[in-house]
């Protein structure tokens, strides 16, 4: 029995962790999206998503080459989200189920 709730905990931890990820790759899209425009920095949406975004963003911008402007670092994060999502989130599904059949 204790397989059984050990599996459906890491399968319950995996989808949590997948909605958080999905959630805040909408954040960095709209981050991204209202950059393009002027937005008022006193607009408490605008100050949520460079609250939100800007610790992980700028520590991609100081890894990668100045591009003249162009700010690549939303896409990288983009990537990296899409990146465990597919593996992070798929391993623990997996582990989640096998862990439920009793394989270990």
């Amino acid at each position: 029995m204790s397989g059984v709730v050990a599996g459906n905990l890491l399968n319950a931890i995996a989808i949590i962790l997948g909605y958080i990820l999905e959630i805040y790759m909408w954040i960095i899209i709209g981050r991204a999206i209202i950059s393009w425009v002027n937005p008022d920095p006193y607009n408490p949406i605008v100050r949520f998503l460079y609250q939100a975004t800007e610790p992980v963003l700028y520590r991609i911008r100081r890894v990668l080459p100045d591009l003249g402007g162009l700010d690549l670092s939303p896409m990288v994060v983009i990537i990296a989200i899409i990146f465990i999502k597919k593996f992070l989130i798929a391993t623990l599904i997996e582990a989640a189920f096998r862990i439920k059949l009793g394989g270990g």
